[in-house]
């Protein structure tokens, strides 16, 4: 299995730090309001990762952070008038319904900045007195950048040209620094603010410090896999490294996995052009599961559009997957208890090399994109293979192939039942037995008039089903 490593900038063979587990750390989202389809991105691609890595047999210890203490969850708490964990609170649970209409799995653990205030003031602490970190007059602690040699290391820039380049906030005590590159690792408290004590200050930690602490705490010293977008190479996750190597005096991470930005019809994403997007607004009118299948249909590291059209195209991909998962759960429930044909034996064959094509893909840098298309092979070998006549063996060992393989990618594989209204399920009763009583006339008209309501019925020899158009 190769993964491209932002440290290296290339291919790497995956050697796990502990044979047959994976450790693996993805920075999660900033909880101040609803997720936007940008964050969604890592969400699904990471949560694929993590999910062929289960496929292949490995224990995977997944740990994602949810960022709860914030300047933006503070200004959103003055302006309801709330304390902040009121705000935090709130989108951690929609985060989370999110997340499960994604079909992202929980992590094994989804630690919280605030509940990890004591790592950090350690961690703080240990650089401090290993001379990485110190104490302005005011209480604001900054990490020594100059003091760690490898600085700049992920995101391949020179210590010299970065003066101007960090994106730290401003905070009060700025003017303590004793350079331009150090970062704030804790921050003195503002009026109406939380804070925590401290032996420099009241006050809350940088954001860069907590992604140190608790892959420490729920991961240990060295992990394999750190993870996120592309935006947080720098300077977040190159200060994580200094900060942790520093501290630890290890190797943090053997591999760093970015993915590469979500634009929306071929422009970045942004409020201010009105072309932003939550995942809740997306779920207003497609499924969830279409959001994710149009995720993984370009490689993670590949530049993604977002668009209406491409939104259609992957809902009409994703239902000719469910058709076929539909068509064979009914052929399975029908078919025969008897051998195997030769023809059947052959197409199994087919499905193997078609497997090992999806498994290809996977294995070269988690090639969803590539892995579809070994999907739809099997999809049109699955429609073209299994009739009435098939064996229950036959079809079986088709469907659970192919369920199983869209399991690694997390599709659901069984249509959602959608809640109709109760007058349109009384109008399709009404036609029920308008065709019972030979009412072929009545029928038809009230077929057409669901067809205008954008319901759209087939008869088929399991009954009456209905889509939607």
């Amino acid at each position: 299995m190769k993964i491209f490593n932002t440290l290296s900038r290339r291919k790497e063979e995956f050697v796990p730090l502990e044979a047959g587990k994976v450790k693996m750390y993805v920075c999660g989202p900033t909880v101040y309001n609803f997720i936007h389809i940008g964050n969604a991105r890592p969400m699904i691609v990471f949560d694929t990762v993590r999910r062929y890595f289960e496929y292949k047999g490995y224990d995977v210890n997944f740990v994602s952070n949810f960022t709860d203490v914030d300047d933006k969850i503070i200004k959103k708490a003055i302006e309801e008038g709330v304390d902040s964990r009121v705000i935090s609170e709130r989108y951690i649970e929609e985060c989370k319904k999110d997340m499960a209409a994604m079909n992202v799995k929980p992590a094994t653990t989804h630690p919280l900045a605030t509940q990890e205030i004591g790592g950090m003031l350690e961690m703080i602490q240990t650089l401090i007195d290993k001379g990485h970190a110190y104490a302005a007059k005011d209480g604001t602690v900054y990490f020594r950048t100059k003091s760690f040699k490898d600085y700049g290391k992920l995101s391949h820039k020179n210590l010299e040209d970065l003066q101007s380049g960090f994106r730290e906030i401003k905070v009060t005590g700025e003017e303590g620094k004793e350079d331009s590159a150090d970062f704030v690792l804790w921050k003195p408290k503002k009026e109406g603010e939380p804070f925590w004590e401290s032996p420099w200050c009241n006050g809350r930690p940088g954001w860069h410090i907590e992604c140190s602490v608790m892959s420490k705490k729920y991961l240990g010293e060295q992990i394999d896999i750190h993870a996120g977008g592309e935006d947080l190479i720098f300077p977040h996750h190159e200060n994580e490294i200094a900060q942790s190597e520093a501290a630890n005096g290890k190797q943090f991470a053997t591999y760093w996995m970015h993915n590469a930005f979500l634009n929306i019809d071929n422009r970045k994403m942004s409020k201010s052009l009105g072309n932003f997007f939550t995942v809740r607004e997306i779920s207003e009118k497609y499924d969830l599961q279409v959001l994710r299948f149009f995720m993984l249909s370009a490689h993670y590291r590949s530049p993604l559009n977002f668009s209406a059209d491409l939104m259609e195209a992957s809902k009409n991909g994703l239902e000719r997957i469910l058709t076929c998962m539909e068509k064979l759960r009914g052929l399975e429930a029908r078919a025969g208890e008897k051998e195997k044909t030769q023809v059947e034996k052959e197409a199994l064959e087919a499905m193997k090399v078609l497997t090992a094509k999806y498994e290809a893909a996977m294995e070269d840098d988690f090639n969803t994109a590539d892995a579809i298309s070994a999907l739809f092979e099997m999809v049109k070998l699955a429609n073209t293979s299994a009739g009435e006549e098939s064996s229950k063996a036959f079809v079986t060992a088709v469907r659970e192939e192919l369920d199983g393989l869209c399991q690694v990618l997390g599709i659901l594989t069984e249509k959602k039942e959608e809640a109709l209204d109760s007058q349109i399920e009384e109008m399709i009763a009404a036609r029920q037995q308008a065709r019972k009583d030979k009412n072929f006339a009545l029928a038809d008209e009230i077929r057409g008039k669901l067809l205008e309501m954008g319901i759209i019925l087939e008869d088929t020899r399991e009954g009456v089903k209905w889509k939607r158009a």
